[in-house]
């Protein structure tokens, strides 16, 4: 019996120091770094918890799941932002600092011939597009500065007689889409039904009706929609607002950004 006790209890002995030297490694229930931070339990108060870091690759990822944040919609440089007549540009004499004049046919010249540089890139792709398929078309109207938005609102209301008449189509100085670079007017090559309401009904007014979306614009003043834009139909005015928003809105047959975005229709100034 003793002779065979000594080399058990010998054996033990060596295996406790292995353990103890780490020649044979110990079973570790410790979580490895990656899995350290427990996931949150919905249960819990969220103010009890750390907000964990993001990477800007996976923040970007999930604000293109959804409307960028609502102060982008005030945010004169941002592309989702919105102005209308109970939202003015702040401040209200903005100019944006990347505008450039696009390689289309354009009908007019200086400050108007402008857009901002990623809008600019989106005209040039939509104009090649829409003159392959036999549909050219020209730039009427682009970036317009406070100063000339101001002179642009008191000639309709020379022309119309009144404020109340000028308000349903031209937005006054600082309420204006034109100023922030983002949008523009758009007329058929031909010159036929410029700036007019028979516009839709030519080539590049059906083309854009069709198409426009696919380069990230929207009709941004559509029939119907009056008590919410504040304004009569424009087949002509075009809205940058990138292709995620445009494809959004075209799937979900919205046609405002008031409505894509939750916001208040501005059918008048407060």
């Amino acid at each position: 019996m003793t002779a065979l006790r000594a080399p058990v209890l010998a054996a033990g002995l060596a295996a406790v120091l292995a353990l103890l030297t780490g020649c044979v490694p110990a079973e570790d229930s410790s979580p490895s770094p990656s899995t350290t931070a427990a996931a949150p339990d919905p249960s819990e108060d969220a103010t009890s918890l750390p907000v964990p870091s993001q990477s800007p690759k996976a923040a970007k990822k999930k604000d293109d799941k959804a409307p960028r944040a609502r102060e982008d919609h005030t945010n004169p440089a941002s592309i989702g932002v919105v102005v209308n007549k109970l939202r003015p540009l702040v401040p209200l004499d903005y100019h944006p600092g990347d505008l450039r004049r696009p390689a289309v046919s354009i009908g007019t010249g200086g400050e108007s011939a402008l857009l901002r540089d990623a809008v600019a890139d989106a005209t040039e792709k939509m104009f090649s597009a829409a003159a392959a398929d036999g549909a050219p078309m020209v730039m009427v109207s682009g970036f317009r500065s406070y100063a000339t938005q101001v002179d642009t609102y008191n000639h309709w209301v020379r022309q119309h007689g009144s404020e109340a008449a000028a308000d349903m189509i031209s937005a006054r100085p600082g309420y204006s889409e034109h100023q922030t670079g983002l949008s523009m007017d758009v007329g058929d090559s031909t010159g036929a039904c410029n700036l007019q309401q028979c516009f839709a009904d030519t080539a590049a007014g059906i083309w854009l009706a069709n198409n426009a979306v696919r380069f990230g614009f929207i009709i941004r003043y559509s029939p119907g929609e009056e008590d919410v834009t504040g304004y009569s139909p424009e087949p002509w005015h075009l809205r940058y607002v990138g292709k995620k928003v445009a494809g959004k809105m075209a799937q979900r047959n919205i046609n405002s950004l008031e409505e894509y975005f939750g916001l208040p229709g501005a059918p008048g100034y407060s």
